[in-house]
């Protein structure tokens, strides 16, 4: 559908519960979203944590203390489930281990993804859109707060 070659959402995808294209946030309503983010990114840990030890206990034993398929299928599902709603928030999910999730922005008139990785406390970082986590960069003092 809307993913990615490397399973990560594409903007367009990201964008299309939004009327069609990428939603643009401020950095103010970014900022705003950081505690939801933060919470499912959390759920996001311990469901890859438990999937990751139910598939190898298994592969390896045929049987785990967290159950057996119809466990690992809803574990599936439910990590399935919580990367969505990046998408439908308007986010785009770059990956799951770690976390990593861009908002859509603009800052001075330049299109850039604000990026928020696993275990960050805030919003604080920034990179042109066409360039990537490779350019990641502090966002300025007066956007921190903002």
């Amino acid at each position: 559908m809307g993913d990615t070659d490397d399973g990560t959402m594409s903007a367009g995808a990201a964008g299309a519960a939004h009327g069609g294209g990428p939603r643009v946030f401020t950095v103010a309503e970014a900022h705003a979203l950081i505690p939801e983010v933060r919470a499912h990114a959390a759920q996001i840990v311990t469901v890859r944590a438990d999937l990751a030890e139910l598939a190898a206990d298994l592969r390896i034993a045929g049987e785990s203390p967290l159950g057996g398929m119809p466990e690992l299928k809803a574990l599936e599902a439910r990590l399935s489930e919580l990367c969505s709603w990046f998408a439908a928030t308007g986010l785009e999910l770059k990956g799951i281990v770690p976390v990593l999730v861009d908002f859509p922005a603009e800052l001075n008139g330049v299109s850039v993804r604000l990026c928020w990785v696993e275990g960050e406390r805030e919003l604080a970082w920034y990179h042109r859109s066409d360039l990537g986590f490779v350019a990641r960069r502090p966002l300025p003092p007066t956007e921190r707060e903002a």
